[in-house]
């Protein structure tokens, strides 16, 4: 039988075509704090309008998911920050977002043309070499992940290998992947249009005209191997640096009286010019979304945008709130794994104890409405009722529990049988073991019903999803 992995709520990717969609800061947009040689902090975050007491139940949720350090910079001072926010960590996917900043200064020098094909550039790679039709991908289609080369890259994550698509299946310009390929041939690609070295670069155009306090050219090196001639550029960064870049972007590329990045760079590189998912996107390497399209389990008022990491690195920039949040893992001796909703789950906090209203329903058990299934309530609250909701992506499945404690997994449109099992509480928390799904291996998680809702919460209290279900 087919292994299926089964969550309350099925994850909907949506890859498709679509036109830019144009943002630009609010209007009156703050010209606010810029930290000099180091940053301001607020001597309480009340006089800010923050609430410590709120700030407090973030950082205790970060502390629960692994977090190495978090910056909260408002309007240029920092509300709050902790773990160490001056060790250099890896920074991982976010080197796409510093390079596609150095590009902007490129572009507007002359220097790189979005229009030129890659074989205008000369670019190709070891075999298979790339086609006739590969090589008319335009600088443009590669920052904007839509080359159409699915060769295989260096430092592609599992999952990349997994989902990338056949060779040749999609024409340049034509469809979204989130693709090493085309960010590690933009490294090549810079290097050779603009006669410089990436983390020299880095550091004469962006790091030193901000005050960086920790970035050196060292921080920067390149991974290459036998797979692809188009190496990784890698770089580590702190998290109170990370922050500095994070402030240029929500200043529209300004850092005091010097204009670091051109501002029509930064509105452009930061519109969603792939819809990926319901009000989400991707720009040109960075992240984009609005309402509750940015990460699960928090809704944002306006446009917004976000470097991402393996396995939890941030830079969050919400221009409407003149808001840059960092958050960072050590992945060099942590096993942590952050991912989206778990990063979500502390933004709703954060924005929380900015005082924020409109940011949806709190994302963790111990604010949920409704009653907590227990060892000692279970026969109260389930009866003698069996609880169904449909499950699966797109609610294709429908998951049922009975009162004997048997549990069914069945598809929706056939009443095929999936799989069954077997689930109970214990204590405070509700248990299940399909025989086959999951790999037959016994889950538990808080489970709160309110009305005609099942809440289901991981076991750091995190909201993994939530469900309509009925009684029969």
């Amino acid at each position: 039988m087919k292994r299926i992995t089964v969550v309350l709520l099925g994850l909907l990717v949506l890859v498709a075509c679509a036109p830019k969609v144009d943002w630009a800061p609010p209007d009156g947009a703050s010209e606010g704090a810029y930290p000099g040689e180091t940053w301001q902090k607020a001597t309480t975050p009340e006089d800010l309008g923050w609430s410590s007491e709120k700030l407090a139940a973030a950082r205790a949720h970060s502390e629960r998911i692994g977090s190495a350090a978090v910056m909260i910079v408002d309007d240029g001072i920092v509300v709050d920050a902790w773990g160490d926010t001056t060790r250099k960590f890896a920074c991982h996917s976010m080197r796409k977002s510093l390079l596609s900043a150095l590009m902007g200064i490129h572009v507007d020098e002359g220097h790189i043309d979005l229009s030129k094909t890659l074989e205008e550039l000369g670019i190709d790679d070891t075999e298979p070499a790339l086609t006739a039709v590969e090589k008319q991908a335009t600088v443009a289609d590669l920052i904007q992940a839509r080359s159409g080369i699915y060769h295989v890259a260096l430092g592609e994550a599992a999952s990349m290998k997994e989902n990338r698509p056949e060779l040749h299946s999609h024409a340049p310009g034509t469809f979204w992947y989130y693709n090493n390929w085309d960010f590690n041939a933009l490294g090549t690609i810079f290097e050779q249009e603009t006669g410089t070295r990436i983390f020299e670069e880095f550091d004469r155009r962006i790091a030193r005209n901000m005050q960086m306090e920790d970035f050196q050219v060292s921080d920067g090196c390149y991974e290459t191997g036998p797979d692809s001639i188009h190496p990784v550029y890698s770089f580590r960064m702190s998290t109170r640096d990370l922050a500095r870049f994070g402030l240029l972007f929500l200043r529209d590329g300004r850092w005091r009286d010097q204009q670091i990045i051109p501002a029509d760079w930064v509105r452009e590189s930061t519109a969603t010019h792939s819809e990926i998912g319901p009000d989400s996107g991707y720009g040109y390497m960075w992240w984009t979304g609005v309402g509750g399209g940015l990460f699960p389990n928090v809704r944002v008022k306006e446009h917004s945008f976000f470097a991402s990491g393996y396995r939890g690195q941030r830079v969050i920039v919400l221009p409407y709130r003149n808001l840059v949040i960092v958050h960072r893992v050590d992945t060099d001796s942590s096993s942590a794994d952050v991912g989206n909703r778990e990063i979500g789950s502390l933004l709703w906090l954060i924005l929380d104890a900015a005082g924020e209203t409109e940011i949806g329903d709190a994302p963790v058990v111990e604010a949920a409405e409704g009653t907590q299934v227990t060892a000692d309530n279970l026969h109260e609250i389930w009866g003698e009722s069996t609880i169904s909701h449909f499950d699966g992506s797109e609610g294709q499945y429908i998951t049922s529990y009975a009162p004997d404690g048997t549990m069914t997994f069945t598809a929706r449109k056939s009443d095929e049988l999936v799989d069954t099992g077997k689930w109970w509480a214990e204590g405070d928390r509700v248990c299940r073991q399909w025989r086959e799904m999951d790999g037959g291996e016994k889950a538990c998680y808080y489970v709160v019903l309110d009305g005609t809702t099942l809440q289901q919460f991981d076991l750091d209290g995190i909201l993994l999803g939530k469900v309509n279900f009925s009684r029969q």
